[in-house]
């Protein structure tokens, strides 16, 4: 079964997979980096700010580059405006 290695970076430092994770297909890759951003992100947003971007990229045994995704994190502060507690009801 083909070895993909799942590098990530925050936007600041590059984190490169030494172990990799056997995978069949593209579906499964596709899969493991869909499953494994958001654990990476968890513990990370936000890290510095309100906006926060975590990308996987995907190399397969070649060292080459096949697959890519990333999950962006962002935050804004609304004030004092409050939350209404109903919708306004239309007129007809």
């Amino acid at each position: 079964m083909p070895r993909y290695f799942f590098d990530f970076h925050d936007g600041q430092a590059l984190r490169r997979d030494t172990e990799g994770s056997e995978c069949g297909d593209d579906e499964a890759v596709r899969q493991e980096a869909r499953h494994s951003l958001p654990e990476v992100a968890k513990g990370e947003i936000p890290k510095d700010g309100d906006k926060q971007a975590f990308t996987v990229l995907v190399r397969d045994e070649s060292n080459a580059t096949v697959y890519t995704a990333t999950l962006t994190y962002a935050g804004l502060w609304l004030g004092d405006v409050p939350i209404p507690e109903h919708e306004p009801e239309l007129d007809d």
